[in-house]
């Protein structure tokens, strides 16, 4: 499986859900709801869309993936955003990653700044908000991965093995490229590393991708119900999303036709200091260009 398919099945908040219940039934889905009951919490409805969004009619739909950075006395800020727009008439998902620098007006707070502080000033709330305006189009749903509590799913399936492409040290951990097998802190730690990766922000959003994927491949295998109560009560602390578990199977259900074309794209710019601080700008004809074309993505007129 491509670690483009995998994102988009974080980013529709399945995360293994679904195919766990599919693979061991009625007392699995019981403990799968209660799961998604736990970490559902609702954010205000999008005012960009003139209709109601109907996944039943499989309307085009959107969501932003956070990876956020909490740790104890921390509020926390979005490590990495990422922009889904699937489209099941057109067969087509995309994948749009905003670097965490990205220079824009923080709605709510009347500046600007860094995107990911959005997150520190505002929660969830003002994130959507701010990344809906940056890109002009509605935010349907959310899924918040808490990076720092992440680790402890890691455990919880074992660990991970990982192919590192890249020679480095990072918390004190030596990562050497090749065959890796990863524990939860060293999974978190391999995943962090930013200042020695060539591709800074973009590099460390891969190695988070690297990481998504395993727990995901790994944890759809697992046939321990011991192990699967460890891994939902993971799920339980460390994910937050608006989508209910009713609109997670309308998705499995409805919108695998999405995935044959998955496009993933980066949002092209280049970083600058101003007053000290750097910033990724981007320029106007850039992200408008991107937001036209994620409009018709989601049907919607110019």
């Amino acid at each position: 499986m491509s670690w483009k398919k995998v994102m988009l099945r974080i980013g529709l908040a399945v995360l293994g859900l679904v195919v766990i219940v599919g693979a061991t039934g009625f007392y699995i889905y019981h403990q799968v709801e209660n799961t998604t009951s736990t970490i559902y919490q609702s954010i205000e409805k999008t005012r960009k869309r003139n209709t109601p969004l109907n996944m039943k009619e499989k309307d085009p739909f959107s969501v932003l993936l956070l990876g956020v950075d909490k740790r104890p006395g921390d509020k926390g800020r979005s490590d990495s955003l990422m922009v889904i727009t699937v489209n099941p008439t057109k067969h087509t998902t995309k994948i749009i990653s905003i670097p965490r620098d990205t220079r824009t007006e923080i709605v709510g707070k009347n500046r600007t700044d860094k995107i990911n502080h959005a997150f520190a000033f505002g929660g969830i709330q003002m994130s959507v908000n701010t990344v809906e305006k940056f890109l002009n189009i509605p935010i349907d749903y959310y899924l918040e991965v808490n990076m720092e509590g992440f680790k402890d799913i890691v455990d919880a399936i074992g660990g991970v093995e990982i192919m590192n492409t890249l020679d480095f040290t990072n918390d004190g951990f030596h990562f050497e490229k090749g065959l890796l097998s990863l524990n939860g802190e060293k999974a978190l730690s391999f995943s962090r590393m930013r200042y020695e990766d060539p591709q800074g922000d973009f590099g460390r959003e891969a190695r988070q991708r690297q990481i998504i994927q395993e727990v995901i491949n790994k944890g759809t295998k697992i046939k321990s119900l011991v192990s699967y109560k460890d891994i939902l009560n993971s799920i339980s602390k460390n994910l937050e999303t608006n989508l209910t578990l009713d609109e997670m199977f309308d998705i499995q259900k409805s919108y695998r036709s999405a995935t044959v074309n998955v496009e993933q794209q980066q949002l092209e710019g280049s970083g600058k200091m101003i007053k000290g601080i750097y910033y990724y700008l981007v320029p106007e004809e850039n992200r408008l260009a991107l937001s036209n074309e994620l409009r018709d993505q989601l049907g919607l007129t110019q």
